[in-house]
């Protein structure tokens, strides 16, 4: 029976407060599905969804402020559910029927939890940097599966953050952070202009490159070792002018197919890679 929101506390978790949901129309739920295909109405709202029990652990540990949790107890126990919330304060913790599950998860792969949380954007100047920084700076990027893969490039090769100008994609869609697997929680991401950018890195003195088709020079004949970053635009119209002209260094990797073009997440992890073979794979 779907309780409409009246709250009902579990004998042994008398902390949480849980409310059960079995209908599809209560309005948590219906507000949970136009936040996952609207992005004007998770920035209007402030909030972006998290699915699956390894991300919403990455951003428990990442310290993002958790609005508010779905769990369905035919896949995850409820003591497991509370457990994960722990102390953490979350404006509603509910228990959601088999059905309605369903209907809220993209994934089968049947974990029973889904999550919202507050986005977190970092301003460049805010970003902490290493002794010897390495950065990611991705230009208009559009497809957020793109977003997330090179996340997850940027956390395996542990770049200070991945900096994003005039993103024509949603940081937290729904795609970008199931793609990135919790990735989204473990790097930094900055938002900025093109212009702003490009006074930060000649301020931090950090070096940039530009990746181009028409560069002189191959990445691998380049120096990465002193502070870094590298520029990526989109696959279907690479760099613009701004960043070919403003950029130190333009590079470029070789290409012996029939077509003249590779993934962003593919390019980035290629140069990236370089750069930490070059450092010894420490700073």
């Amino acid at each position: 029976m779907d309780t409409g929101g009246t709250p009902f506390t579990n004998s042994l978790y008398l902390r949480h407060m849980i409310n059960c949901i079995t209908s599809l129309q209560n309005p948590n739920i219906k507000n949970l599905l136009l936040l996952g295909e609207k992005s004007r109405e998770r920035k209007k709202q402030d909030l972006f969804i998290i699915e699956g029990l390894r991300e919403f652990s990455l951003a428990m540990s990442a310290g993002f402020s958790i609005h508010s949790v779905f769990f369905c107890p035919d896949l995850l126990p409820q003591e497991k559910a509370v457990k994960m919330v722990g102390d953490s304060s979350v404006e509603g913790l509910y228990e959601v029927s088999l059905q309605v599950y369903n209907r809220i998860a993209y994934r089968n792969d049947a974990e029973g939890l889904v999550a919202l949380a507050r986005p977190r954007q970092y301003e460049l100047s805010s970003l902490v940097l290493s002794p010897n920084p390495l950065f990611l700076i991705l230009e208009s990027v559009e497809k957020p599966g793109n977003l997330g893969a090179v996340l997850r490039t940027a956390d395996a090769a542990h770049l200070d953050a991945v900096i994003i100008c005039d993103p024509l994609t949603d940081v937290y869609n729904p795609n970008a952070v199931r793609s990135s697997i919790g990735c989204i929680f473990t790097v930094p991401v900055a938002v900025s202009s093109v212009k702003e950018t490009l006074g930060w890195l000649r301020s931090k003195h950090i070096t940039s490159y530009a990746t181009s088709l028409g560069a002189d020079k191959f990445y691998h004949e380049c120096d990465f070792r002193g502070p870094a970053a590298f520029v990526m635009g989109t696959e279907s119209t690479g760099l613009s002018e701004n960043w070919l002209e403003g950029a130190d260094h333009s590079i470029k990797i070789p290409m012996g197919g029939t077509i003249d073009s590779m993934n962003v997440s593919v390019s980035a992890a290629i140069v990236i890679f370089e750069a930490r073979r070059q450092r010894n794979f420490s700073s």
